[in-house]
């Protein structure tokens, strides 16, 4: 995400998104009620001596909405920001409800009343290049391999295969290579364009046979495996739980999801000890916020995008109270397994720095 303007005074941020990950960013950060400015395009019906009467032509102009409603399409790569118009050539009716689609590389301006820190916040978090990681989970059963965003994990290939057993030796060998070679193929048209690192993760000995056969068959990508791992699943599960788990702290140090990952770990482990420094819900939140309680306030994306103005602005204050006495606060995308975990809690809940009285 490029920043390339920003007046808070003035109340404005203009961004040009230039990731998938940059246009789920802003999918959190615009709000009903915000003003968006972006060039867009809009059919308008004309009547002179050169065009046909009340004939329809396609106009792309400057425009700017009073936001209603945003939606993001991750498979197309497009933020839609609906609204009425505000802002727009005279030949367009200000006041008619039209639609913006912000794609990648499209410069955006954002107008807020107010920016909240931690929007501010994760604006500045967009601005670092993250670097995606490849996650390949493979056992006798199958292989998934999937690309770590911003907002959780992208499944990108999931295949099922059964291999001979130990008993068809022969048999073994012949469709394991074969098998090995598929995996290698999939795997190297997700890596080809950007030489991501990759880490392998999987059952038994399965994972380290691929590895050598991938040191033997293609070096170029064995070049930039950064580790390899064993978990108790192959395929997607096995993705999911080498995140859970904290097999890949060690080469993801950056990455969102496994920060995200890791503080609902911990989280699900107070609570399965029954330990009094977790609680969750909103008003047992406030309360150990009040109490200057909160170490980490941990909110659901979906919370504050699905609330209206007066709920959110509540949220906002109860983030700023608990920063104020010395708490940090982690959104958690509800795109991956943390955010599901999140939501099952209501959707808000605090690691607390000493056990408090009836809050849990």
């Amino acid at each position: 995400m490029k920043i390339i303007g920003r007046n808070l005074r003035q109340g404005f941020v203009k961004v040009v998104p230039s990731s998938d990950d940059d246009l789920w960013h802003l999918y959190n950060i615009v709000y009903t009620g915000d003003e968006v400015y972006a060039y867009s395009s809009r059919a308008v019906k004309t009547d002179s001596e050169y065009s046909r009467p009340k004939s329809a032509e396609r106009v792309s102009a400057f425009m700017g909405v009073a936001v209603e409603s945003v939606a993001w399409d991750k498979f197309l790569g497009k933020l839609r920001v609906h609204g009425t118009i505000i802002q727009a050539p005279d030949v367009m009716p200000t006041g008619a409800h039209h639609t913006l689609n912000i794609a990648l590389n499209q410069p955006v301006t954002i107008v807020k009343k107010q920016w909240p820190k931690h929007l501010l916040d994760r604006l500045f978090q967009a601005k670092k290049t993250e670097k995606t990681m490849i996650i390949i989970a493979i056992d006798d059963e199958g292989f998934a391999i999937a690309e770590t965003k911003q907002y959780g994990v992208d499944v990108k290939v999931e295949d099922r295969m059964k291999l001979p057993g130990k008993h068809e030796a022969d048999k073994r060998v012949a469709t394991t290579k074969e098998y090995f070679k598929c995996a290698v193929s999939s795997l190297r048209q997700l890596w080809a364009p950007n030489h991501n690192p990759i880490v392998i993760v999987g059952v038994g000995f399965v994972k380290g046979d691929f590895s050598a056969f991938l040191a033997d068959e293609a070096k170029d990508m064995a070049k930039t495996v950064v580790d390899v791992k064993s978990v108790n699943n192959g395929g997607v599960s096995g993705i999911y739980e080498a995140l859970r788990s904290g097999v890949l702290l060690k080469t993801a140090k950056q990455l969102r999801i496994v920060d995200e990952t890791e503080v609902m770990e911990e989280v699900m482990k107070r609570l399965g000890k029954s330990e009094g420094t977790i609680t969750y819900g909103l008003e047992a939140v406030e309360n150990a916020v009040a109490m200057g309680a909160v170490e980490k306030l941990v909110v659901a994306d979906t919370v504050l995008r699905e609330a209206d103005a007066e709920q959110r602005l509540h949220l906002e204050k109860l983030m700023r109270d608990a920063e104020q006495r010395r708490g940090t606060i982690t959104v958690v995308s509800t795109e991956h397994e943390a955010g599901e975990k999140l939501i099952a809690l209501t959707g808000i809940a605090a690691l607390l720095r000493f056990p408090l009285n009836g809050v849990y």
